[in-house]
This record gives structure tokens, sequence and C-alpha cells, in this order.
């Protein structure tokens, strides 16, 4: 992802996707040259208001968004059309994708904070891997409990911090708004038994979710040189195990 240009407004945002973003990119090109079709097939799987979406449509590929929410999928129509570019919502679940859309049609699929709250994460991961074409990818996007026990303990709630690191799903307790978390090590063996050939897991929001926003504010340069870091960090042996979110990019 580009990082000339980065307002301090957008600075943030654009550090906590820039990893996500330099993975797809690669995998696109790497698609498209290896199929010859400058437009491409991506299904994301729970893409709500198309944050993903919709900038991939306007890279011109055809997008097709599956959500649980209608009024996610209305805002995603509004923000498709405020951009002129046009992208297929269907409302169901992730479980469901089998039956909405016709199988081996996709050439890479986005999974994106949804494994957390499914019901069964492999049968999801099964489902959202049967729409890849031979040689298509899914990208997968999940909460890391490490993290989560960081944020606690910073926030003074050094119990439910504690309760996080035992966890065996990685919650920091009853109240805890996310119903489960993925190490590196579980996001890699859910899709090699779900069939698929995961690639390396690469740490998001790593330092974005830190750093307080004044300090962005107040430093000119300072955009640019936080997205950087991300970048930096995200594939760093300890870094980005304490990332807010991992990453993996997995190929059938």
């Amino acid at each position: 992802m580009r990082t000339e240009g980065v307002t301090r407004q957008a600075a943030v945002p654009a550090a906590r996707t820039a990893v996500v973003w330099d993975a797809l990119r690669a995998a696109l090109a790497a698609r498209v040259s290896a199929t010859g079709r400058e437009r491409l097939d991506i299904v994301d799987a729970g893409g709500g208001t198309g944050g993903f979406a919709v900038p991939l449509a306007e890279l011109g590929h055809a997008v097709t968004v599956v959500d649980p929410s209608p009024d996610s999928l209305a805002a995603l129509e509004r923000r498709a059309a405020e951009a002129g570019v046009g992208v297929r919502g269907l409302q169901g679940d992730a479980a469901d994708l089998g039956e909405l859309l016709p199988p081996a049609t996709a050439d890479l699929v986005l999974c994106h904070s949804v494994l957390e709250y499914v019901d069964d994460p492999a049968g999801a991961l099964s489902a959202a891997a049967g729409l890849l074409r031979p040689g298509g990818a899914i990208s997968v996007l999940a909460a890391n409990p490490v993290a989560t026990a960081i944020h606690r303990s910073l926030a003074g709630r050094f119990e439910e911090a504690a309760q996080v690191l035992t966890d065996p799903v990685g919650r920091w307790g009853d109240r805890d708004p996310t119903p489960r978390r993925f190490t590196g090590e579980a996001l890699a063996g859910l899709l090699v038994a779900t069939g698929l050939v995961p690639g390396e897991v690469h740490g998001v929001r790593v330092f974005a979710d830190l750093v307080p926003s004044r300090l962005i504010d107040g430093e000119p340069g300072a955009a640019q040189a936080l997205v950087a870091l991300e970048q930096a960090a995200a594939s760093h042996p300890v870094l980005r195990d304490i990332a807010t979110q991992l990453h993996v990019l997995a190929h059938r």
C-alpha cells in the first residue's frame, strides 16, 4: 500500500490496514499474472459496509459481499455508488457461502473478522475454501489473544488480562464481546485442516492501537512513519505475535 500522501486524519486507519493491503495487492498481482485475467472474481465473507470490497472493485475486480446484516449491505450499496463502482451484496452467513454461490468460482475470498464470531469456524472456513478456483487464495484476519491481554492490562484490568492468556478461546470474561480469538498457530492449523496451504502469518496493528493520536496529529511525517513501522513490524518474529490482529494468506 502506498504511504506517500497519507493525511494525518487518515494515518491511523491507513496503518491499521496497510499490512493486509500489501498482502492482497501481491496476491492479486500474482493471480492476474498466473491467469492472464485482469478482472478477478472476489468474495468478501462478512464484508459489511465494504471497507475492503469497494477499494477492490475500484481496482477493477468483480466483488461480491456476503453479510448477514441488511443495514450493512444497504450501507455497502451507498458506499459503492459514491465510489462509482458496482459491488454485489448477498445477505447470508459465512457458513452459507456454499449455498449462496457456486463452487470453484472465486480467485480470492476474504474472511476478515469472521472466524471470531461464527458458531463453527472450521465449517465457515471450509465453506469459504469451497468457493476457490484451483490456485485461488483466501485471506484470513482474526483477533489475537496476546494483544487483548496487553490492552486489558493497559486499562488496569489485570485479572482479565491474565484470564485471556489461559482461556482456551482467548476471552477475558463473560462480558467479553468477542467469542474467541486465535493465535498464529491456531489459524495455520485451522487452514491446514481445511485443506489449504497457509503462508506466513503477519501481525496487523502492532503499534497503531497503542500510539496516541496526538502524536500523529502533532508531528509532520508521523503518518507515513507509522504506516512504515507497521509494515516493518508485521513479520518481526516477536512483534507480530503481539499485534491486535493476525493475517494469513492461504492457497488452494
